[in-house]
């Protein structure tokens, strides 16, 4: 047995032996692996061997496994990492059988003779081996190099073939749903880091602390430490049903919740902010209360306070979702019908706005599709009127046009006039682009120029309003003609009216860019000749006209409140204008499905004189004693119409009255006065 192995046995290692009186003689031993001169490491860091040595020993106790192979092999194949070690272990029985053989032999001694012929052959062996995996990785590494280019190649015709190397986000597959949300589009960030780089955007947050103060994360919204600490506010959301593929959802109120929401009906209507705010020192997570203070923040010009209430309601919202609730599967729904749901609507709707007004309209095409992926059937906030024009600020011209194709049969798009507009105006701008083919530009432009005759056709009233607003000033031919002159905006019905005075108002400076106005111009003389020659589809389209918009559905309306565009807001009839419109819950369905009623209040005749209950009758909140808005009362609609039209007088009373200043007699005629 070898000296190696007795001190293996022996548990001792080199260098722990105790010195001799010739452990300092540089004696060349079997087991010793230096040599008196520092040989040169050849190529991969390995030392030559000598004519006396046997092969590559290393000073460790698991001498079995080669550790340049290991260090070779790649180490993500463990089928590779295996083979190896079975090679290794196998050399290295072999080499340690002849080196006891050889040993056995020698009893030790060392001696300068030549190698043994079967240990040259095992050592050519296992030199011919590596040289076979070298050849082997090479092959693979080159048929790997080989691949991914293949892949690129295919890569490149796949883009050159749909025209994803345009600006912009990439087109949509054809499998994803097209309501389909992105995470990744949710948050802001994504969209400012990619304006003004990751250090701008990340360069004033403080990094995360250790310990995790809040219970999830969340895709809506970001916590922030300034931030109450959470606590469940007794938010929940349950599963209602399930079928072909769609869920319906609904929030739940717990009984503590629901004792918090009749204490801020009550705040609402002592119309006192800071009311609001002893509420919420209570419930920090009250997602009405929340939502009320910020529109009253916003009022105040405080815009970052009124967006921090408006985030924070998302996060007690986002931390009560089911299990089971996707946001961006298109799939689940939220009826608006039931008075639990709608915040949730319009914390979407008022983030939306926000990031808009911050310049981020990627991010806020991200949330209307959300918002219309609730419930895209009933679209109870009407946001196909928002979301081309969000569309189009986010360069999103491919989405537009696919869903223009794919609801335009069952839903009309083309009906409404924004668009109408707006899809021709994304085909132009996409017959912009400079990396497009000569041929996909023709049939671009020409797709544009076609839907924009039918647009003017249908829609007359659109253009000279379009013009002033982008302080153009048409020709003479276009101005003195009949069919684009007052009468076709006056003649139009007020839905109509409603609608164009809405995407006007929100989209005339798509239409500034001089190349899009003469564009414009060219398709305007077009229609003229089309009228002038009297094209049957011109009579066809004015019937059509007077049939559709006799009056606009409580949607729109409701969408109109709530984009707060002057030109739409005085386009709204007087039996909307003239409605009590409340910040948490603007014109509510008629067929409100109530989960839970609010106890009956005492009347206010028992805490107030007549006086009192008279200037309490003039808020808008103001109901008979006995009825319930919700119920109608006794007298119906009749009813709630007599008290419109009375409180509408008394305001005018109210108005008008004036207090006119007594003559105080001078002091000289009560002087001269005499008492009888």
């Amino acid at each position: 047995m070898s000296r190696r192995a007795l001190r293996r046995l022996r548990g001792e290692q080199r260098g722990q032996e105790p010195l001799g009186p010739g452990a300092l003689q540089f004696v060349l031993h079997d087991d010793d692996d230096v040599e008196e001169e520092g040989p040169k490491r050849g190529p991969g860091g390995r030392r030559p061997r000598g004519p006396g040595k046997e092969g590559v020993r290393v000073n460790n106790r698991f001498e079995l496994i080669n550790i340049e192979d290991l260090e070779e092999a790649p180490g993500v194949n463990g089928d590779r990492t295996d083979c190896l070690l079975i090679d290794a272990a196998a050399s290295g029985n072999k080499r340690r059988a002849q080196r006891g053989h050889s040993e056995s032999k020698k009893d030790g001694d060392v001696t300068d003779a030549a190698v043994p012929p079967e240990q040259s052959n095992t050592s050519g062996k296992l030199r011919k081996k590596k040289r076979k995996q070298k050849n082997k990785k090479n092959a693979a590494g080159e048929s790997s190099e080989n691949g991914l280019e293949d892949i690129d190649r295919i890569l490149e015709r796949i883009e050159d073939a749909s025209g994803s190397s345009r600006p912009g986000p990439p087109p949509l597959s054809a499998k994803k749903h097209v309501l389909y949300v992105e995470h990744r589009h949710l948050n802001p960030d994504t969209e400012l880091k990619r304006y003004f780089g990751a250090r701008a955007v990340l360069g004033e947050q403080r990094p995360r602390q250790r310990q995790r103060v809040y219970p999830k994360c969340t895709w809506l919204t970001t916590p922030k430490s300034a931030w109450p600490r959470y606590t469940k506010p007794g938010l929940s959301m349950r599963l209602l049903e399930s079928r072909k593929g769609r869920s319906a959802f609904a929030f739940e109120h717990s009984e503590e919740y629901q004792q918090t929401q009749h204490r801020f009906l009550a705040a609402v209507e002592s119309m006192e902010p800071n009311n609001m705010v002893v509420l919420l020192q209570t419930s920090p997570y009250h997602v009405d209360s929340l939502l009320q203070l910020s529109d009253a923040c916003r009022f105040q010009e405080d815009q970052e306070m009124a967006r921090d209430l408006v985030e924070r309601a998302l996060y007690s919202m986002e931390c009560a979702f089911h299990p089971l609730f996707s946001l961006t599967s298109g799939t689940c729904r939220l009826d608006y019908r039931r008075p639990e749901n709608r915040s949730f609507y319009l914390a979407l709707y008022k983030q939306m706005s926000f990031l808009e007004k911050r310049g981020c309209p990627r991010t806020a095409l991200e949330y209307c599709k959300l918002i219309l992926s609730l419930e895209p059937d009933e679209d109870p906030l009407c946001m196909l009127l928002l979301l081309d024009h969000l569309a189009l600020r986010a360069r999103s011209y491919e989405y537009l046009i696919r869903l223009f194709q794919e609801w335009e049969a069952h839903r009309n798009l083309s009906q409404l006039p924004n668009f109408a507009f707006s899809v021709p105006l994304a085909y132009f701008l996409l017959s912009q682009q400079a990396d497009l083919p000569d041929q996909e530009l023709s049939s671009a432009k020409e797709k544009a120029s076609l839907l924009i005759q039918q647009a003017l056709i249908m829609f007359p009233g659109v253009l000279m309003p379009l013009l002033e607003y982008c302080s153009v000033r048409p020709d003479a031919t276009v101005a003195a003609h009949r069919f684009f002159g007052p009468d076709a905006e006056i003649s139009q019905p007020p839905a109509l009216s409603q609608l164009v005075s809405l995407y006007l108002g929100r989209s005339h400076f798509l239409w500034k860019e001089p190349a899009t106005m003469s564009w414009l111009e060219e398709n305007v003389h077009e229609v003229l000749q089309a009228v002038d020659a009297g094209d049957p589809a011109v009579e066809a389209c004015e019937n059509r006209r007077k049939v559709l918009y006799q009056r606009a559905p409580r949607n729109i309306h409701r969408h109109v409140v709530l984009s707060e565009i002057k030109e739409a807001i005085a386009a709204l009839p007087p039996d909307v204008s003239t409605q009590s419109v409340l910040g948490y819950d603007p014109l509510p369905p008629l067929d409100t499905i109530y989960s839970y009623v609010r106890p009956e209040r005492l009347s206010p005749v028992s805490h107030g004189n007549t006086i009192a209950l008279f200037f309490r009758s003039l808020l808008p909140n103001y109901t008979v004693e006995g009825e319930r808005p919700e119920d109608g009362g006794a007298g119906g609609p009749h009813l709630d119409q007599g008290l419109n039209r009375l409180m509408l007088a008394l305001r005018d009373m109210m108005a008008n009255f004036h207090f006119h200043d007594l003559e105080v007699p001078h002091e000289d005629h009560l002087e001269g006065d005499e008492w009888d």
